[in-house]
């Protein structure tokens, strides 16, 4: 390694990989350093097989190429996927006992971004103790293992037909015939085949930002811009839309009248209609730090316990194992079922519209019990994400608010695992005294991180 490394190994992977601005912080040089330290974690003898996928960014071909070739150098097969979403890569990676798995994306970041996502066999992000011994092989500027011979590099026209064989088994056949539903694809991965699942299930379809532009790419659109999404399902009379992230590992959704239903309420609804149907074994369902006290309110009145964890789906998961859960997930849209425990937003999708065609009732309806206690957050834009831990001020604030929201509410401050940022979340049933505490906290953030700009939600 030298000097002109761009990226220091230690804090390369965040909870989702290697996330970074394409052409700076993300380039093809770090691209085929990452392939050399994975085809040396995946490396055991034989030859390995990876599937390979990627999102609509316009950076995506470049840096897919210079993985593929360097994963076939260093003795690796390579099925090229094309434009995937990362669930399905990964539900493909397991059917087919692939050796691993790589996507190309930066899932609901801007264009400009890109990253790089490793996948352990299985279909299943890799585990913290893969990770570490990842990072340890680029620290070590390894030249990658030398198979007998160069792997070989593979197209497979077939990925998304044999992706949704996967996706529609175990669902009923025409589904969500007689429903009206509105896709926002976040012009990413789902562009074309969220379209074609949903008319497969039967589903009346209107689908928005599904041209495949990768220069426009989660703006103004998709899951973390709902409002063309509410419009258009306003406009056309729908049932419900559907918002997809750039790399559609993320569903959130918005009922007849526009209005949002996040991960909390789409959790809620998925899991009753699992207890409504005596499938709800054990009474459990797996959330993190980030959901809302109003969703364990109501978990709680229908006799179904809310266990927390850490932010990233990898703990959720992880959980779920441990527990025998049938069902967890996050604010944002991942959703994770026990039979698949692999977060897909198309599949996640198509399970809660199939339980609103199912139950005749409308998706407000069914996620109403979900009544939400103001909850603050403020994305904090900083050079440094980590420099607000060790800082005297920041804890003692964190201090001062924790006594004061004692029983009342509570604070939350991490440092976002795929983005710059510092987020600053407060929740309480005092909704100005929520507003206080996160902007106080906010600003002591700013001031240990070099005055990070702040974004408030």
């Amino acid at each position: 390694m030298t000097d002109s490394d761009t990226r220091n190994t230690e804090s390369l992977f965040g909870t989702d990989g290697v996330r970074g601005v394409a052409g700076s912080e993300i380039t093809p040089e770090i691209a085929e350093r990452v392939a050399r330290a994975y085809a040396g974690l995946i490396t055991d003898g034989g030859t390995p097989t990876v599937l390979l996928a990627r999102d609509t960014r316009i950076s995506g071909p470049e840096l897919a190429q210079a993985i593929g070739a360097e994963l076939c150098r260093c003795g690796v097969n390579v099925v090229d996927c094309g434009i995937l979403p990362t669930g399905g890569l990964c539900l493909l990676a397991r059917e087919r006992d692939a050796d691993g798995g790589v996507v190309i994306s930066a899932s609901h970041n801007p264009p400009e971004f890109n990253g790089i996502k490793l996948v352990a066999r299985g279909g299943e992000k890799l585990s913290l103790t893969s990770q570490r011994k990842l990072e340890s092989l680029l620290r070590e500027a390894m030249d990658g293992p030398r198979g007998a011979s160069p792997g070989v590099l593979s197209e497979d026209p077939r990925a998304e037909e044999d992706y949704l064989r996967i996706v529609f088994n175990g669902l009923r056949e025409k589904c969500l015939s007689g429903l009206h539903v509105v896709l926002d694809c976040a012009e990413g991965a789902a562009s074309e085949i969220a379209e074609r699942a949903f008319e497969r299930a039967g589903a009346h379809v209107d689908a928005i930002h599904c041209d495949g532009d990768g220069t426009r790419i989660n703006v103004g659109c998709g899951s973390t811009c709902l409002d063309a999404l509410a419009r258009e399902v306003v406009t056309c009379g729908a049932d419900l839309g559907v918002a997809f992230d750039g790399d559609a590992d993320r569903a959130v959704f918005v009922d007849h009248e526009g209005e949002i239903v996040d991960g909390d309420g789409s959790k809620y609804t998925l899991a009753v209609d699992l207890q409504d149907r005596a499938l709800l074994d054990p009474p459990l369902i797996i959330g993190t730090v980030m959901n809302n006290f109003g969703l364990e309110r109501a978990l709680t009145e229908r006799g179904i316990r809310l266990e927390r964890t850490p932010v990233g789906d990898r703990c959720v998961v992880e959980r779920m194992r441990e527990t025998g859960a049938r069902l967890g997930g996050e604010q944002s849209g991942h959703i994770i079922f026990r039979n698949t425990l692999i977060g897909d937003g198309v599949y996640t999708a198509l399970r809660l519209c199939e339980v609103v065609g199912r139950s005749g009732r409308t998706l407000s309806e069914l996620a109403a019990p979900v009544e939400k206690i103001p909850q603050h957050l403020v994305n904090i834009e900083v050079p440094d994400r980590d420099a607000w831990e060790d800082a005297p001020p920041v804890l003692e604030e964190i201090a001062h608010w924790e006594q004061r929201l004692d029983g009342v509410g509570r604070i939350l401050v991490r440092a976002s695992g795929t983005e710059p940022l510092v987020r600053v979340m407060v929740e309480a049933e005092d909704a100005e005294l929520a507003l206080e505490a996160v902007n106080s906290v906010a600003t002591a953030v700013r001031a240990a991180c070099d005055g990070g700009e702040a974004v408030q939600h």
